[in-house]
């Protein structure tokens, strides 16, 4: 494996996209300020919510692109990604897979998403879900982008997996929380890791069984981003950018959108001003801590 010195000099960036749910808005105010640093990836990888960012961003990987994004998640509503029917809640008690009909979501994104093959995207984009029966991480990289995608945010449960070739695949996030692994497999030296956090500074328990789902698979990100960050420190340039905190919004609350885009914005560009670029650093924010 390289040394860091040779990342830098030799080797290829990649944006990495965390999961997070509703704290995926927080990923487009990151992008806009790396992306108005001049900070730009030659491939991007992401999982979960993440895989619906960096499809979007590789679609259009400029700040007019960021924008689109920008404007798309601040029209979203929970009741467009998470339908709830009296059939699907009745068919927990027979056969049904999941909670939530995933036709929502990919409405979302065959409206939106300006290519039908992972392949065609302006950048190099790589998907990661998880392979349903063994747990094995399966990274796409071709092929139809919209089952990618739903793939890679099919959480268990939650929404029904996905079937791609001949696999069922489920949220990228069960084999790979965060897919930094994936990156350097796929030839990056440079890490440039968009996380989204998690709800550190809230008062009480989620109070529904997605809300509580989603709450318990972000901190679970958050930690394996650690373990994951502190293995790969002196091997590869990692810089991890700062979540939002303290944060109180639940990760199914998709109302507070242009909030945590805005914070994560000002957030990262203070971060960029102070020289994070710099200093490759596990963001405290990611270690369970009390706000």
């Amino acid at each position: 494996m390289e040394p860091r010195a040779n990342a830098k000099a030799n080797g290829k960036t990649a944006f990495v996209f965390a999961g997070g749910g509703s704290f995926g808005a927080i990923q487009v105010g990151m992008l806009h300020a790396l992306l108005a640093h001049g900070v730009l990836p030659d491939l991007v990888v992401g999982a979960s919510v993440g895989a619906i960012n960096c499809a979007y961003f590789a679609g259009n990987p400029t700040l007019a692109g960021v924008r689109q994004l920008e404007q798309l998640w601040c029209q979203l509503k929970r009741s467009e990604i998470f339908p709830m029917t009296f059939s699907r809640i009745a068919g927990l008690f027979s056969r049904s897979p999941s909670l939530v009909d995933s036709s929502g979501l990919r409405a979302l994104i065959e409206t939106h998403l300006p290519y039908s093959l992972l392949e065609q995207a302006a950048l190099p984009l790589h998907v990661v879900a998880t392979e349903q029966l063994h747990g094995n991480l399966v990274c796409l990289s071709s092929g139809p982008a919209v089952e990618a995608i739903l793939a890679s945010c099919a959480i268990p449960a939650i929404f029904p997996p996905v079937l791609v070739g001949k696999e069922y695949l489920i949220d990228g996030a069960i084999a790979s929380n965060t897919p930094v692994t994936a990156a350097i497999t796929l030839g990056a030296t440079r890490l440039i890791v968009l996380p989204t956090g998690y709800a550190c500074a809230l008062t009480e328990p989620p109070v529904s069984a997605i809300a509580s789902a989603l709450h318990a698979l972000n901190m679970l990100i958050a930690h394996q981003l650690v373990q994951d960050l502190e293995l790969l420190a002196d091997r590869f340039e990692v810089l991890t950018v700062p979540p939002l905190c303290p944060l109180s919004a639940s990760a199914y609350d998709f109302s507070r959108a242009r909030e945590l885009i805005e914070r994560a914005e000002e957030t990262t560009r203070r971060w960029l001003d102070g020289g994070g670029l710099q200093r490759p650093r596990i963001p405290g924010a990611l270690r369970p801590h009390v706000d």
